[in-house]
């Protein structure tokens, strides 16, 4: 599969531009009437759009379920017990499912090496969709996701929920109006203590799963438990933590400093440290990465380790993330103090040479935003117009390729140069073709889309 060139990205712009944006997916539908959603990938991410979907109001139903496990189908409202009692259609086959008129729009919980396949899937078929991060498995797949979303006019949001926190809303205005100064650097940070991974053992394939369907376009392997439960960071499947939490907190930096562009320099060192003979995983557990932008004076950094490790920022004891033990999140640098963006929905702010608090918000619990995400995926459904969705794919496509130019040049060990418009490096071609990789067939990527 070839990369980009220059030419066939300004095609796909203009061809973008010109497509007008038909209106919702089935035929003769207003939008006002009734959105009904297919579910895909019953794993445990789902929970999450279950919860949020169930507290939409009654104009939005779920109608249709699909998984490559006949047993999650089987099971599959006892697995999600809001699902109880409803009447759902049940495909084996996710190209059923898009085939079937009465399904206008999809939800993703699927692995990464998927994502791009079934957006572009979907769109082809006429379904608005909501895929989880990160976005694609390549670079190159995102650019796809992106032409197939404005080639057929379809509203496709990714699961970065903090653009959906009122507060950090918030917090990022007062960013930009100055609360910290001139900001001069952004750092983010993921620290999960993650332990030694696991071995790949051969095993029989468990009754019921269809390990073709599951493997899809990425390169058959045997069946394990690790392939299947520790995929993150099996590098067939996803390219490990660098791709993983790291897409949350890259956008909300990108989001910080207005970065509309790819950078045009980036440098990574990582791998796996301490090296385990128990531990057949991939994908580094440490890394860090530095890069730059075309036309602004500003850093960004990024770092990744999964043993133990000390607080940042005050990330990790006094602002706890989520699950109450990692260090995650986001620091602006600015010549006034430094805000700090620990979780899914508050920011803080330090001022002066005594970081004395200064303006902040804080929503108890530190909750993920879903509901008010597939909120606003809902509302750009009925208004058909990409520009109502806070994570739109385009969005999602620049956050996530900084996570791939990251793994790409701790790939091949070198300081990369890169062109934002052509999506490709200057005059190197060895890490042009990790852009992209090879698909097994049928589950090839079209291009075009």
């Amino acid at each position: 599969m070839s990369t980009p060139n220059r030419r066939q990205f300004v095609k796909a712009s203009a061809l973008a531009a010109a497509v007008a944006v038909p209106a919702i997916a089935r035929a003769g539908a207003s939008p006002n009437d009734r959105i009904r959603v297919g579910l895909v990938g019953l794993g445990g991410r789902m929970h999450s759009h279950v919860a949020a979907l169930v507290q939409m109001p009654k104009d939005v139903e779920i109608v249709a379920v699909s998984d490559c496990d006949e047993s999650k189908l089987e099971n599959v409202e006892k697995i999600y017990t809001p699902l109880a009692g409803m009447k759902l259609a049940k495909y084996p086959e996710q190209r059923r499912l898009f085939d079937d008129k009465s399904v206008d729009a999809v939800s993703f919980s699927t692995q990464d090496h998927w994502h791009a396949l079934q957006t572009i899937w979907a769109c082809q078929a006429g379904k608005d969709v909501y895929v989880e991060k990160p976005c694609a498995h390549t670079l190159w797949e995102g650019r796809k996701m992106v032409e197939a979303a404005r080639k057929y006019g379809r509203m496709v949001q990714l699961g970065t929920q903090c653009r959906s926190s009122p507060n950090i809303i918030e917090g990022i205005k007062r960013l930009k109006e100055g609360i910290i100064g001139e900001v001069y650097m952004a750092r983010g940070m993921s620290y999960k203590l993650r332990g030694h991974l696991g071995k790949h053992r051969p095993q029989p394939v468990p009754k019921g799963l269809d390990w073709d369907k599951w493997v899809g376009p990425s390169k058959m392997v045997p069946y394990s438990a690790f392939n299947h439960r520790r995929w993150y960071w099996n590098s067939n499947f996803a390219s490990g933590d660098i791709a993983n939490q790291t897409v949350h907190n890259i956008d909300v930096i990108r989001w910080g400093l207005g970065l509309d562009t790819h950078p045009c320099q980036i440098q990574s060192m990582g791998g796996r440290f301490p090296p385990a003979a128990d531990d057949d995983a991939d994908t580094p557990n440490t890394q860090f990465f530095g890069c730059r932008f075309p036309g602004r004076d500003v850093l960004v950094q990024f770092e990744i380790r999964h043993w133990y490790t000390p607080t940042e920022a005050g990330m990790g004891d006094q602002y706890p993330f989520v699950d109450h033990a990692s260090v995650v999140g986001a620091i602006f640098f600015g010549t006034k103090g430094y805000m700090i963006i620990p979780d899914y929905s508050s920011y803080r702010t330090f001022l002066g040479p005594k970081r004395e608090p200064g303006p902040f918000a804080h929503t108890q619990g530190e909750p993920m935003m879903d509901l008010e995400h597939f909120q606003n995926w809902v509302k750009a459904i009925r208004s058909r117009n990409p520009k109502d969705l806070n994570a739109d794919i385009e969005e999602g496509h620049l956050s996530t390729a900084i996570c791939h130019l990251a793994r790409i040049a701790n790939q091949v060990g070198r300081t990369l140069q890169f062109d934002p418009k052509a999506e490709r490096f200057v005059n190197d071609p060895e890490a042009d073709r990790l852009l992209t990789k090879e698909y097994r067939k049928p589950y090839v990527l079209p291009d075009p889309v």
